[in-house]
């Protein structure tokens, strides 16, 4: 029996980027195979443009492949050095005109509202000005940054116009969805502020429309890892078990990066365990500086997605203090949720944003920002935290983590009861 074609195309910051919503498009297009997507596409931004943004990436020698069945589509720029802005959004844009113009039933999920949103209806309303009826189907997820970056610093600047457009576009989509609901919220409260000053009705709208879709994680990359190689990859960064405390995340103010390396001073367990910094970001050489003096503070720019799950796993805790900045509030945590995964050590973060829909009562929580608080923590974890309370830490994360399953993400996104595509 022959199955009909099915396309789903997600429009997204891919691989190599350094970003948990990288990870959430390869688990949705990896779950899509399974569940009659016969052709998935990635369409995301040429290497160049990456590094030219500044974006921390991945090693590119050592990204994991996609299953045969999904394709990466780099698109080229359009147009040259006259057209200053915009030449790889009209690259995208035009490239999905293209996927949209074949008769495919196709089901569109963009995550990122600006540009991603604004590429796919750009592409679907001019296939269907071009007298081309597209089978699509389109779904848009704002993630943290949408909030937290776009739509506050358009209500921060007075620029309700670029607020105007960025509601408008995301209510055009035939479904509309938050990674948390904390970023559902801070989307209707935007609105409506949007509303007030406009005479606007979005808020209304959103809250109507707007539902939960959690970030979907392989959870068997982080479950029954082998001790043995749990063990090796420590060796091979000079690390033990229960050695050190792992920090595992973009490297940035708002992750609370300062206010670690700052506790991890006046920490009692510093004397037994290290300092792991791992990943990149725009603080790094100022991190670096930080702790220039202090051997105990190991950093490692250069982690993969398979080494992450062995570092989580083999910590004496993993703390993560992210705090609110006017540039970024942590909507959700997929790191966390990825540690309660792996096991190992406790987990230390704090509250902000919707890091309590990932972690809940797993986790140890501290005032964000309160230096002396995340010391004590830390030690607390360490030095103090009995086996039975850290196992019970640990098997209740893992439990609540299971939620968050790229499989059952997946089917929540994607119900296979309802059609897969619509006519928009």
């Amino acid at each position: 029996m022959t199955h009909p074609r099915r396309r789903l195309v997600i429009v997204v910051r891919a691989d190599p980027v350094i970003c948990g919503h990288s990870g959430e498009a390869r688990n949705l297009a990896e779950v899509a195979l399974t569940r009659g997507f016969t052709d998935v596409r990635l369409l995301t931004w040429p290497i160049p443009a990456l590094r030219a943004a500044g974006l921390p990436l991945k090693p590119l020698d050592r990204l994991l492949p996609y299953s045969a069945g999904i394709t990466v589509e780099r698109p080229e720029a359009v147009g040259d050095y006259r057209v200053p802005d915009g030449r790889h959004q009209a690259g995208l844009t035009g490239r999905l005109v293209e996927l949209l113009a074949e008769p495919l039933p196709t089901t569109c999920l963009s995550m990122y509202l600006v540009p991603h949103t604004t590429v796919v209806m750009d592409a679907v309303a001019a296939t269907r000005a071009a007298g081309i009826t597209p089978n699509v189907h389109t779904v848009a997820k704002a993630v943290g940054s949408d909030v937290t970056n776009v739509i506050r610093s358009c209500l921060r600047e007075g620029r309700f116009g670029a607020a105007t457009v960025l509601f408008t576009t995301f209510l055009a989509n035939d479904e509309v969805v938050a990674v948390s609901e904390y970023t559902r919220e801070e989307i209707v409260a935007s609105a409506e502020q949007v509303d007030a000053h406009c005479g606007t009705a979005f808020a209304e709208r959103c809250r109507r429309r707007v539902t939960v879709s959690y970030p979907p994680i392989d959870s068997a990359a982080f479950l029954d890892l082998d001790p043995a190689h749990v063990d090796a990859a420590l060796a091979r960064r000079g690390l033990e078990r229960d050695g050190y405390i792992l920090f595992l995340s973009r490297v940035t103010r708002a992750k609370g990066i300062d206010d670690l390396l700052t506790a991890f001073g006046r920490m009692r367990c510093r004397s037994r365990v290290k300092l792991v910094v791992a990943g990149t970001g725009p603080m790094l050489e100022q991190v670096r500086a930080m702790a220039a003096d202090d051997d105990r503070v190991v950093f490692l720019t250069d982690v993969d997605d398979h080494e992450k799950a062995l570092l989580m796993r083999g910590c004496a805790a993993y703390a993560l203090p992210t705090k609110p900045e006017p540039d970024f509030v942590e909507t959700f945590g997929i790191a966390l949720a990825e540690k309660m995964l792996a096991g190992g050590g406790p987990i230390i973060t704090t509250m902000t944003g919707g890091t309590l829909e990932a972690v809940g009562d797993t986790a140890v929580i501290v005032e964000a920002g309160d230096v002396a608080a995340l010391a004590a923590a830390v030690d607390r974890a360490v030095l103090d935290m009995s086996a039975a309370e850290r196992q019970d830490l640990e098997l209740r994360a893992r439990a609540r983590a299971m939620a968050f399953d790229r499989v059952a993400v997946f089917d929540a996104l994607f119900p296979q009861e309802a059609p897969a595509v619509g006519v928009g």
